[in-house]
């Protein structure tokens, strides 16, 4: 008899390099847009800084995963920003559709994942990205490809997280917060050029719509496989983050 919550050797936890053959790709949905900078400033904690060039990312994608009959349902919606010097991303939700990719995420990195229903399709040239939560539709992106890109070359970008738990006690964080330098490697396979009509609903829990279109930058369609490796930079006082600490949870008291 096999006892499976006994203890276990930590060997056994240690992931296999990946091969060429085992590779995860995505489908993935990439859109740049400008919206007002002061904006994008009231949503960072310190330490970040604002981008020499402020923009709002949206990430729609569809991840086949291994050992998975559907696709994982994946997005992320961030804000372009610096630290130290370093450019990089500060994100804001990031959704998936599988209780195993948000409790990766969030207690590994520090990342503000939480459940929701996320949907990429194509047909033909036309995209629909949609994403879903506590009954609102508030992110959707319709698309047409207009343009066949060239791949580009294997390159790396840094998102910035803030890593803590909250004091049992209810007194802010039971430790300052770690500042987590994420950095993910991507390749890709196809890139084409997308045309983007973006819609953001009103969501009490997920308000991106405050952070309205103003011109759209760049919209991507690419299948690329992605991977990441995070390092924490130091920590950092927690009163500089606990008023954003709201960010990660779906707090009902925004229903009064």
């Amino acid at each position: 008899m096999t006892i499976r919550y006994a203890a276990r050797s930590l060997d056994a936890d240690t992931p296999a390099a990946p091969s060429a053959d085992s590779k995860t790709w995505s489908r993935t949905l990439v859109t740049f847009y400008e919206t007002d900078p002061d904006l994008i400033a009231s949503v960072l904690p310190r330490p970040l800084e604002m981008s020499d060039t402020p923009m709002v990312r949206l990430n729609v994608a569809a991840v086949d995963m291994a050992h998975m009959d559907v696709p994982l349902g994946a997005s992320v919606v961030s804000v372009t920003c610096k630290h130290e010097g370093r450019e990089g991303l500060y994100d804001l939700t990031m959704v998936m559709t599988t209780e195993q990719a948000v409790i990766g995420g969030r207690e590994i990195f520090g990342e503000p994942k939480k459940i929701g229903d996320v949907r990429l399709t194509r047909d033909g040239d036309r995209i629909h990205g949609l994403v879903h939560r506590l009954g609102v539709d508030y992110l959707e992106i319709e698309g047409r490809v207009v343009e066949s890109l060239e791949p580009k070359p294997v390159q790396e970008r840094v998102t910035f997280y803030f890593k803590f738990l909250m004091d049992p006690q209810g007194k802010g964080f039971d430790h300052d917060p770690s500042l987590v330098h994420c950095t993910r490697t991507e390749e890709q396979r196809l890139r084409e050029r997308v045309e983007p009509v973006i819609t953001l609903r009103d969501s009490n829990f997920d308000p991106v719509a405050d952070l309205p279109v103003r011109r759209v930058v760049s919209c991507e369609y690419s299948e690329s496989n992605t991977t990441q490796r995070g390092v924490i930079q130091g920590t950092v006082p927690q009163e500089w983050v606990l008023p954003f600490a709201h960010q990660r949870y779906d707090h009902l008291s925004v229903l009064k």
